[in-house]
């Protein structure tokens, strides 16, 4: 299996139709590319994502014109990343049918509890749409059970706390990795703080690619408008193409 490469990047930041503009130049180089949904409350993100959703929000960006952006997408292998009270608030019957007109393949939900992931689920299933589980290092007594039953890929996150570019990674993924190959053989993805082409091939040698996302985040809100020539280079480099 080749590695895979997901990127990531927030919806609205700093437009809808810059976003759109970024989504292009990612697909050339990313199997996946995740699309945050913004959120006044993004949990499980570090400082770097937080202020893009503030940014996104005041943009006025909302689910529905973030929707209608991605129908003029051509690129179908979309990840929405969002949090469980702005899917719940919307109507999952509603929010996941739009999904499925837009062709998403999948949703990640990080403050959705496993054990509460039934209802959820119920209305990705019917429109066949993966619902991405996320597995923690803190998962170890956890992690067959959660991998047995996940589909599309798995988030195997890099280290605890939030995400953001980190300089280190003291979790040993190669064990998590491991006890997940015993029971599934659907892609392990790692994501949370690879920022460089060097962490990144650490990565791909230990799962079946990388997530990475504060990194372009990082360069939109250092660049703003003028961000696609420099998520060009960077992507360029992380996937050594």
């Amino acid at each position: 299996m080749s590695k895979k490469f997901v990127s990531f990047i927030t919806a609205g930041d700093p437009s809808l139709k810059k976003t759109r503009e970024f989504i292009n130049v990612l697909a050339e180089y990313s199997d996946i590319i995740e699309i945050g949904l913004p959120f006044s409350d993004p949990i499980a993100e570090g400082e770097v994502i937080q202020v893009a959703n503030m940014r996104a929000l005041q943009n006025g960006t909302t689910i529905g014109k973030m929707f209608e952006m991605l129908k003029t997408v051509d690129y179908k292998r979309l990840v929405i990343l969002t949090y469980i009270n702005p899917v719940f608030v919307y109507g999952y019957e509603k929010f996941f049918g739009q999904c499925a007109e837009i062709g998403i393949y999948g949703i990640i939900i990080p403050d959705l509890p496993y054990e509460e992931r039934s209802e959820v689920a119920e209305f990705a299933d019917k429109y066949n749409i993966h619902l991405i589980t996320m597995i923690a290092p803190t998962s170890a007594e956890r992690v067959q059970m959660l991998a047995k039953n996940a589909t599309g890929f798995i988030y195997l996150v890099s280290s605890m706390g939030t995400t953001g570019i980190r300089s280190e990674f003291a979790v040993d993924l190669t064990e998590i990795v491991k006890q997940i190959k015993q029971v599934t053989n659907i892609p392990v993805m790692i994501g949370f703080g690879i920022s460089t082409p060097e962490q990144a091939e650490k990565m791909r040698e230990i799962a079946d690619g990388v997530i990475v996302g504060s990194a372009f985040v990082k360069i939109i809100a250092e660049h703003g408008d003028e961000s696609a020539p420099y998520i060009k280079k960077l992507v360029k480099a992380l996937t050594n193409k």
